[in-house]
């Protein structure tokens, strides 16, 4: 199976076709939000049209800014799709130049630009992670907070009580079952640290 993929940092291409210029910018998102604030930052109001599309998860929305319906927002995430990514949002702004490009070659061209500017953007792997709770006596505190830091997890919260911290951990998905065993063994038992979701 191959791993879903979100941008490292946000990307721009840009392509004329039939005297047409095409801007395509690409960003990671985290939700619709902040998706569709990014998209009302970066599109031009000089432009002919600023179309886009974002898919975060299951969610997603795409818009053809009075391009022909179905030409140019739903070309853009077929490209999200197409090229593996996820947690984006691409706006595709067109300068018309003059040339009347007919609904296959427009959407063609939204849908070819946004597909090479993800293709040349940086991406990282989207890593699905969990959390664990966990209540740690002071003794114990740095010993565990050092395991959990050497198997790849994160100490996300760490609140002090009387007796101790009650630590939440963020890690990947796969390596939560071996971070709690080793927890539990460096403590003989004494920390069992429970999933949380």
């Amino acid at each position: 199976m191959s791993l879903v993929q979100t941008l490292a940092s946000p990307w721009r291409h840009e392509e004329d076709i039939k005297k047409s210029r095409f801007l395509a910018q690409a960003a990671p998102v985290a939700g619709a939000d902040e998706a569709l604030a990014w998209i009302a930052s970066v599109g031009d109001a000089s432009a002919t049209h600023n179309c886009w599309a974002y898919r975060i998860g299951d969610a997603y929305r795409f818009n053809d800014d009075g391009e022909p319906g179905g030409t140019a927002g739903r070309p853009i995430l077929q490209a999200i799709e197409g090229q593996g990514c996820d947690r984006v949002a691409v706006v595709v702004t067109r300068w018309y130049g003059g040339i009347k490009l007919g609904a296959g070659s427009l959407a063609r061209a939204y849908g070819g630009s946004a597909a090479e500017c993800l293709r040349l953007a940086p991406r990282v792997d989207i890593v699905e992670t969990g959390r664990l709770h966990m209540h740690c006596e002071f003794a114990e505190l740095a010993l565990v907070s050092a395991r959990i830091r050497e198997l790849g997890g994160e100490i996300e919260r760490e609140v002090f009580v009387a007796d101790g911290a009650e630590l939440t951990v963020l890690a990947p998905k796969d390596l939560l079952d071996a971070i709690a065993a080793r927890v539990t063994d460096v403590t003989r038992g004494r920390i069992v640290p429970r999933p949380v979701d």
